[in-house]
């Protein structure tokens, strides 16, 4: 019988105790208007999933479309305004 052996470390919760860095909750904290705007884009689809979508819903959803891609518009906006010689 051939033996089988795992080819990756073993995840225990030792592994798993580090807390994030600094530059890892700022980036975060950055991120954090988009974070929103997606979730609350994802619940107004998920309220649709086991019914017809009223128009109510519709426009929710839409709603919340604008503001992902308004919440992505700033956050390219600010990754761009650092980047010398990108942008006048």
């Amino acid at each position: 019988m051939k033996t089988i052996a795992a080819l990756q470390a073993t995840v225990t919760a030792a592994s798993l105790d580090f807390e994030p860095s600094a530059a890892e909750l700022d980036a975060i904290k950055v991120e954090m208007p988009l974070i929103r705007a997606e979730v609350e884009l994802l619940d107004a689809q998920i309220m649709t999933i086991d019914r017809p979508a009223t128009e109510l819903d519709v426009r929710r959803i839409r709603r919340a479309g604008r503001k992902v891609l308004a919440a992505r518009r700033v956050l390219a906006n600010k990754a761009t305004a650092h980047v010398p010689g990108v942008g006048a």
